[in-house]
């Protein structure tokens, strides 16, 4: 009786953690929703009342749906995207519309529109969801019946998609939000995380524990995720600092932290390789103490250079060129100290460590914005 008591007691505990967890990651996205949400909130209803008042249109449904696919929900709509689905939903009503003109309403109408809708969602994106709205756009165009006044006869549902699309775009683009936000995010992310793996790996050096080199090199692995992330997000700053006249002032500052980005990604490459052959020497005990020893420090340094690379992507001022230059002299002085030799290195295995984080070291100075020549400047001849 005891024992179940205990499990029962177990499985609620258990649940009760879980139901804690559900509504505390709810809550962050509900919170992270709001924008997106209002987004399409107000452009579904704008679209709807620009063709219900502004051009006469009874129930002008597709407009609204039209809006509502267009802008999906996402955190940060990407202007091409949302393009790309106004049109596809504008060609799609069209479609449907014309082969309701030519073939009546009916089944067989109905299949056609359907078919081709979907397929035309599949051709603008690779996710399920537009395909099954557009399908259903189509499927409701030839079901539900033209108003018997309507100016333009079937091909106002189609008038009435255009305005949905219109509206999802201007939506987006006089959103008062900036677009530098999610970038600086996503790249102060992936330094963070970049910067424990190097403290993991050194550590795991000091130590001569080959575990702990193998948590380095998963957290180091699992970091393309984070890398893939920075980069959508910032060809959606791009988009709307190229064509929104709100954020046309940021896209200087998108553009290095794009560069910077681009090079923390070379950086990440060469960290997962670095760190694998870290295992290999761990476990094969090919280093000597005081070159373990001196290979440890310098990462270590490296490591606080890769934190004042991140503390710089936080910054959108002057602060972020203060924090550049101090991270590129960090890592300058991290780099005169990587030659073998002048870590008391003698082996094949330690020697390929070294020349792993030369690699990176210039990946990480041309991130701090010096040209390759110059980065390599500082690295000292083999």
């Amino acid at each position: 009786m005891r024992s179940i008591l205990q499990s029962l007691r177990r499985a609620f505990r258990s649940t009760r953690r879980a139901g804690a967890n559900r509504v505390r990651a709810g809550a962050v996205r509900a919170r992270r929703s709001v924008l997106p949400a209002l987004q399409m909130a107000v452009a579904g209803v704008a679209a709807y009342l620009i063709s219900e008042q502004l051009l006469g249109h009874e129930t002008p449904l597709f407009a609204a749906v039209a809006a509502l696919i267009a802008m999906g929900f996402t955190k940060e709509p990407r202007l091409r995207k949302v393009v790309e689905v106004a049109v596809g939903c504008t060609l799609g009503v069209l479609l449907a519309d014309m082969l309701v003109l030519g073939l009546g309403d009916g089944v067989v109408t109905a299949l056609i529109a359907v078919f081709s809708a979907v397929m035309l969602a599949r051709f603008l994106d690779p996710g399920s969801m537009l395909a099954m709205q557009m399908g259903l756009q189509s499927l409701l165009v030839v079901m539900v019946a033209v108003p018997p006044d309507a100016a333009l006869g079937p091909f106002t549902r189609s008038l009435d998609a255009v305005v949905g699309g219109a509206t999802a775009l201007l939506i987006t683009l006089i959103t008062p939000k900036d677009p530098r936000g999610e970038p600086i995010r996503e790249l102060r992310a992936v330094a963070e995380q970049f910067t424990l793996a190097l403290r993991e790996t050194a550590a795991a050096l000091q130590t001569s524990d080959s575990r702990q080199a193998w948590h380095a090199l998963i957290r180091a692995r699992g970091l393309q995720s984070q890398v893939d992330e920075t980069a959508k997000a910032l060809t959606s700053a791009k988009e709307l600092t190229s064509f929104s006249p709100a954020h046309r002032r940021h896209r200087h500052y998108v553009r290095r932290i794009e560069h910077t980005s681009d090079k923390l990604d070379l950086a990440v490459r060469s960290l997962r390789v670095m760190t694998r052959r870290a295992v290999s020497t761990i476990d094969h005990a090919t280093l000597s103490d005081s070159g373990t020893v001196q290979l440890a420090t310098v990462l270590e340094h490296l490591a606080e250079a890769s934190a004042q690379l991140g503390q710089a992507a936080r910054e959108t001022g002057p602060g972020f060129d203060r924090w550049m230059n101090t991270a590129r002299d960090s890592m300058a002085a991290v780099a005169t100290r990587l030659h073998p030799r002048r870590l008391d290195i003698h082996d094949l295995e330690g020697e390929a460590l070294v020349l792993l984080a030369r690699t990176m070291v210039v990946d990480l100075l041309e991130a701090t914005g010096c040209d390759h020549d110059e980065a390599l400047t500082y690295l000292p001849d083999l």
